[in-house]
């Protein structure tokens, strides 16, 4: 039986584009795609929501989200992160493991994950490389990918000794090999650079007195995990590129055939670390702020191909840590809420592109593709994003659905906005507003 009809919009999806109704059963996925779908004669339980002038496509997937629970519950929780993610035309995000307690084991990957039931939308959770992230024996992957776990990471930090990340990667294609197909994902950053350091390294860091982060620290450790990749055929992941050295090692390992992908986050091609001349810790972020070469850089790699995904980096932190000197406040930003505008705003990408790398490419690195990113076509799981490509509005992180309010882009007029938001055929976004 059909419950909701989608009507209006143009449908886009990995196959492409056309004008059409979407109806969506009561089983949770697409009952039919087809102009002009009739719902009079449907019944009243039948809702019809407008989507005039809108684009409808699989929802989006975030590969990067900081929940924060269990541990720093004051800044976010698994429900509210759930509701931003639904504001922003997510219907499936992976929750990252430097929690507190860390997600290191299956028992903590279990709690994260039945907190997810009661999510907005689909809450998938990572798991630590290494026991408590901190670098020195492997976590039990093997333990949490039997809960379905399929991306490992000590997100927040990179794992510093060689030996051990070249373990963790034999270790994941021993696990591929029995039916488990886990993905390494990587904080690139060399401790032995980065430490003390604030802001990235360059003529503003100079400037403004701030030890600095250099580009180096993030490309030498590319540089390694491509080689263990090659040496143990494991396939790797990279989060939060941000230097152009890093864009152009990946860039020549996948022309050389290695298995591996990459993400961007939307900071790292819409600010630079100018943004940081009024010592602001809304502007820390880890990795930090680049030049606008760099931002250059990340956008070609958006283009090309080279970078798989936009990802958030969603990283709540409550007022009073982010009040705190930039030398000692903790590195990140929200992000959900304000992915998809600031793509369109910022990207000279066809729309196709930008929905790409929001939606089925970050689904086929987890394995989702078949859940959320799928073809708009009967039969298939309704989850879904109902967006208005020329809606204009200016963003303020006080109505965010977020516990805390560190969005750098306060004032920013984008373009852009979610309209209506399905997941698993329920409707949790009508109009702009969460529905729970």
């Amino acid at each position: 039986m059909t419950q909701l009809v989608l009507r209006g919009a143009t449908v886009l999806d990995a196959t492409g584009e056309r004008r059409a109704d979407v109806a969506v059963g009561d089983d949770g996925r697409i009952a039919a795609v087809a102009p002009d779908i009739d719902a009079t004669g449907m019944g009243p339980a039948v809702r019809v929501l407008d989507a005039a002038g809108c684009v409808l496509t699989p929802g989006f997937v975030d590969l990067h989200t900081h929940l924060r629970e269990p541990g720093k519950e004051e800044a976010e929780t698994v429900e509210s992160g759930s509701r931003c993610a639904a504001l922003g035309g997510y219907t499936a995000i992976l929750a990252m493991p430097n929690t507190t307690p860390a997600i290191d084991s299956a028992a903590v990957a279990r709690l994260v994950l039945d907190l997810g039931e009661k999510a907005l939308v689909d809450v998938h959770t990572s798991g630590a490389i290494t026991v408590g992230r901190e670098g020195a024996s492997l976590a039990p992957m093997g333990e949490m990918a039997a809960l379905g776990v399929r991306l490992f990471t000590d997100d927040g930090a990179g794992v510093q000794d060689d030996r051990l990340m070249r373990r963790a990667m034999e270790y994941a294609v021993g696990l591929r090999g029995r039916g488990q197909p886990v993905v390494l994902a990587q904080h690139c950053e060399l401790d032995s650079l980065a430490e003390g350091g604030h802001m990235n390294e360059g003529a503003w860091s100079s400037r403004l007195g701030i030890p600095g982060i250099p580009a180096e620290a993030e490309e030498l450790m590319v540089m390694r995990d491509l080689a263990l990749a090659r040496r143990t055929g494991a396939v790797v992941h990279f989060q939060h590129l941000s230097t152009a050295g890093s864009v152009e090692l990946v860039r020549r390992a996948k022309a050389a055939g290695l298995p591996c992908t990459a993400e961007a986050t939307t900071h790292h091609f819409t600010l630079t670390d100018a943004a940081c001349a009024g010592y602001d810790a809304t502007f820390k972020v880890n990795p930090p702020l680049r030049t606008a070469d760099d931002v250059a850089a990340v956008r070609e790699g958006l283009a090309d191909g080279t970078i798989d995904c936009i990802a958030t980096d969603h990283a709540p932190h409550t007022q009073e840590a982010k009040e705190q000197p930039f030398d000692q406040a903790p590195p990140g930003m929200l992000g959900l809420e304000t992915a998809l505008a600031l793509a369109l705003t910022e990207l000279d990408l066809p729309l196709a592109r930008i929905v790409a790398l929001l939606s089925w490419q970050p689904a086929r690195v987890l394995g989702l593709d078949a859940v959320h990113g799928a073809p708009i076509e009967p039969g298939a799981p309704a989850n879904l994003c109902v967006f208005d490509p020329a809606a204009t509005w200016t963003v303020d992180p006080d109505r965010s659905a977020s516990r805390s309010r560190n969005n750098p882009y306060r004032g920013r007029a984008v373009r852009g906005r979610v309209r209506h938001t399905v997941v698993g055929g329920e409707p949790v976004v009508i109009d702009g507003e969460a529905q729970r």
